[in-house]
């Protein structure tokens, strides 16, 4: 055998080697794991400002700019009627546009206060809406709507307080048998609407001391336009 056949196998298997060698080492590297979503957490602090309103069990969504809970001038949605005329959030935190809703546990009676907490995992153009119905009117609720969080730190918290809207699917009789609250403990919802058929600022009650004799309502139920602080805070 020359030295030429000499180094033909030599290189031979050094190639060999090689190619074992690279193998073995493609099998050793470690597999990458899936990147684990980042999580958000909120937490929603609402206090009730009013003198004699319960607040219902307060509704709390997340989602980006798309989505409106209602639009002053604009017909409440069948979810929004059901809050507002009867306290029932289930609708309005299951629908398809939010990317998170949660509703609180219990009425929240004047001076005090209902904290709820909703994730996400993305804060890429995030805001958040809340509502709740003030139990002894025919259809008005309290709420703040689209409100921009997606800059909140962890441990900051963004407070404001809420005013007052009318539904506008419910005539304010506040007669006997039409009140959902504990002054009345009459109808909530009704399909059926009554009234302007558009969202407003609420003009507040008459009640019975100021002459609306039907009314089951008195002076102790009146409420300013600003009824509950709402706090928001990033918490995670």
């Amino acid at each position: 055998m020359n030295i030429f056949s000499h180094k033909k196998i030599a290189l031979a298997l050094f190639s060999v080697a090689s190619l074992a060698a690279c193998s073995d080492s493609k099998m050793d590297e470690p597999v990458k794991p899936e990147p684990v979503p980042m999580e958000y957490t909120y937490r929603l602090t609402v206090l009730n400002n009013t003198n004699n309103q319960p607040l219902t069990p307060v509704a709390f969504v997340l989602h980006n700019g798309d989505y409106k809970a209602w639009q002053v001038g604009e017909p409440a949605s069948d979810a929004l009627e059901k809050l507002a005329e009867s306290g029932d959030v289930t609708d309005f935190i299951k629908d398809t546009a939010i990317l998170a809703g949660k509703a609180g546990e219990g009425i929240v009676m004047p001076g005090m206060m209902q904290t709820i907490e909703v994730t996400v995992n993305t804060r890429e153009n995030l805001m958040y809406s809340a509502a709740t119905m003030l139990a002894n009117t025919n259809d008005a609720f309290s709420g703040l709507m689209q409100r921009d969080i997606s800059m909140l730190e962890v441990g900051k918290s963004i407070t404001m307080n809420a005013p007052v809207y009318d539904a506008g699917t419910e005539a304010n009789t506040e007669k006997a048998g039409t009140l959902p609250g504990p002054v009345d403990n009459g109808e909530g919802y009704n399909k059926t609407r009554d009234d302007v058929n558009f969202v407003s600022r609420h003009g507040g009650i008459v009640s019975k001391d100021d002459g609306l004799t039907m009314s089951v309502l008195n002076q102790s139920h009146r409420f300013d336009n600003h009824v509950a602080k709402f706090t928001i805070e990033r918490i995670k």
